[in-house]
């Protein structure tokens, strides 16, 4: 489900944006931040949004909830300004480096599938035209089973896998790398389930694949834990889906913690703040990869930020099962197409909430616009 922010203005101009991974917390400070937003300069973005975050700096203003509220709030601004000056957002920023965003998709592919089920997963995302997928190796810590998997158990808190299903991360990632063929990058996510030694030794064993990256394999709380990691593997290292800011992203940037960082754009700060954070990584010659788990509204708003950066490398798409990605906007169009987001030159983010049936797909227990 999905929380869309939208701010309207007395001269008829409204803006859409979306926050993610925010949840009920969120959506309460979004009301509460509204009577605050109220006869301010909708133009000033950068300046609401650091006088909203100093101002309620005691109630979370450096991370959390309160920082992704004021993410959807911030992406409607730009909204907003996009179309109030009849230009894309990507212009306001600077202009593009690219036409078209290179887009990886967040395949269907677990460690308790079979070879045959895997095949058609992943054959699945080729035909739909991608040069790059991402898998999970570690879905036991959320409770799937499948053919291989169902006799498996495993101790929920212990990081270390024991030796068959570290073997099986190993089988699944090499019959991935193998179905998807030399053209096509590969990704591996571990959602933070491992241990040091369990994570050195996986990307050691990993580093004939060339992976694109492996993806957060410990807990983002050690940044210097994630540097030994990243300094004992050619495997890139790849982690930020769950900081916030630049100030949360400086140690892990400077501390060369990772080889790839991947802030989510919609979560962690906005359009304005997520452009810092890729210049600050393009200082330290370290690839942009954001995470994304957004509907086409969070998408494309993060398209425009990975099109006015020099550092982008490709960004995430997390709905391939959801039948409602096309028909969700007012466009009516899938706005991936051979595995890339082609930017137009309509005025702000680019598309439009269908209402009737983005409706369906709303935060449970909340108003619409309220």
């Amino acid at each position: 489900m999905h929380v869309w922010v939208r701010v309207e203005t007395d001269a008829g101009i409204t803006g859409l944006g979306e926050c993610v991974h925010g949840g009920s917390a969120a959506i309460a400070l979004i009301a509460d931040l509204e009577r605050r937003l109220i006869g301010q300069d909708p133009f000033a973005i950068d300046a609401l949004f650091e006088s909203l975050r100093r101002s309620l700096v005691f109630e979370g203003g450096f991370a959390g909830a309160f920082i992704t509220a004021l993410t959807g709030i911030e992406i409607a601004l730009w909204d907003l300004k996009g179309k109030a000056l009849g230009v894309p957002v990507y212009e306001l920023m600077g202009g593009k480096f690219r036409d078209r965003i290179k887009v990886y998709a967040d395949c269907e592919v677990e460690p308790g599938l079979d070879f045959d089920d895997a095949k058609r997963a992943v054959d699945e995302i080729l035909e739909q035209g991608f040069k790059a997928l991402k898998i999970d190796l570690d879905i036991f810590a959320y409770g799937h089973r499948g053919a291989e998997t169902e006799s498996f158990v495993k101790d929920a808190f212990n990081m270390t896998p024991d030796k068959w299903e570290y073997g099986r991360m190993l089988q699944l990632a090499q019959m991935v790398s193998e179905l998807a063929g030399p053209e096509v990058e590969v990704a591996c996510d571990l959602h933070t389930r491992l241990d040091k030694h369990s994570a050195i030794r996986l990307a050691r064993d990993l580093e004939h694949l060339n992976l694109m990256w492996l993806e957060e394999p410990i807990p983002p709380e050690n940044i210097d834990t994630m540097r030994e990691i990243t300094a004992a593997t050619s495997t890139p290292i790849c982690a930020g889906e769950n900081l916030y800011l630049r100030h949360g992203f400086r140690d892990l940037i400077e501390k060369h913690a990772v080889d790839i960082i991947m802030p989510d754009i919609p979560k962690c700060g906005g359009l304005s703040e997520c452009r810092k954070i890729a210049n600050m990584a393009e200082i330290y010659s370290m690839p942009f990869a954001p995470h994304n788990v957004s509907s086409p509204v969070g998408t494309m708003a993060s398209a425009h930020v990975c099109a006015s950066i020099p550092n982008f490398l490709i960004l995430e798409f997390h709905w391939t099962k959801r039948d409602y990605w096309s028909t969700i906007i007012a466009e009516k169009r899938d706005i991936i197409e051979d595995g890339f987001i082609a930017l137009s030159d309509a005025p702000g983010i680019g598309v439009t909430l269908d209402e009737e049936v983005a409706r369906a797909y709303q935060y449970p227990g909340t108003t619409w616009f309220s």
